[in-house]
């Protein structure tokens, strides 16, 4: 071979820097070298078995975590009044109950306050019977629901439900008042009628009578027993 050709590429031998820099780029242009910017092709593989049922595994267990923190949300307000000092469950009124508390309220008028509304079927019969009628309800959905009951019957503009502690509550501008209570609470609450009615007031015990007062009249039987007061007598 001649001595001025490379014997292995068959290419002349260079001297300068230029001619090997094009020396190089020859043999880059041949594929003798990988060019500055090639990359590897990277081989993407689909998960195995095992990774799926890791992954569905982790979906259900953050699925049914979300499930137990909304349960959670909406069982609390009906469970934690039995952690309270005294135990205020919800136990809706019967329809004898509602007949019984609005033959008790005949001949009356003005405002009423159901204390511990409930759903509010208190509420809202006495609303169909012409009061302007209120109810203090601690537990959020029942407030809700009574509100969204009250806009459907469309009572909304005689009725109003209060997300409040009862002991907390200013019972001095209503002239009747209505109570589904428990005999724990009676005492306790017949000092605070006492305290705050007005003289002229009408209070309607459902399912446990006030302990010392002296009921004007009763109405029903059993669970459905109302008693009458009026603080003036």
């Amino acid at each position: 071979s001649s001595p001025d050709r490379d014997s292995n590429l068959d290419l002349p031998v260079l001297s300068s820097r230029a001619e090997h820099d094009k020396r190089v780029s020859t043999l880059r242009n041949r594929g003798g070298f990988p060019h500055k910017n090639f990359k590897r092709n990277r081989y993407i593989f689909p998960p195995t078995m095992k990774q799926m049922i890791n992954l569905s595994v982790t979906l259900w267990s953050l699925a049914m975590c979300g499930v137990a923190v909304g349960l959670s949300v909406i069982c609390l307000p009906f469970v934690s009044p039995a952690l309270r000092r005294i135990c205020l469950p919800y136990v809706p009124a019967t329809s004898v109950q509602v007949n019984n508390v609005l033959s008790a309220l005949t001949g009356r008028s003005g405002r009423l306050l159901d204390l511990g509304s409930g759903d509010g079927r208190i509420v809202l019969s006495a609303a169909k019977a012409g009061f302007q009628a209120d109810g203090v309800e601690l537990n959020p959905w029942l407030v809700l629901y009574s509100k969204l009951q009250s806009y459907r019957l469309r009572f909304n503009n005689r009725t109003r439900f209060y997300h409040q502690d009862l002991w907390k509550f200013n019972l001095q501008p209503y002239p009747n008042v209505v109570i589904f209570g428990v005999e724990e609470m009676m005492p306790e609450l017949q000092t605070k009628l006492s305290r705050e009615l007005c003289d002229e007031a009408c209070v309607i015990a459902c399912r446990f009578p006030l302990p010392s007062w002296k009921p004007d009249f009763i109405l029903g039987s059993g669970v459905d027993t109302v008693w009458v007061y009026f603080k003036n007598k």
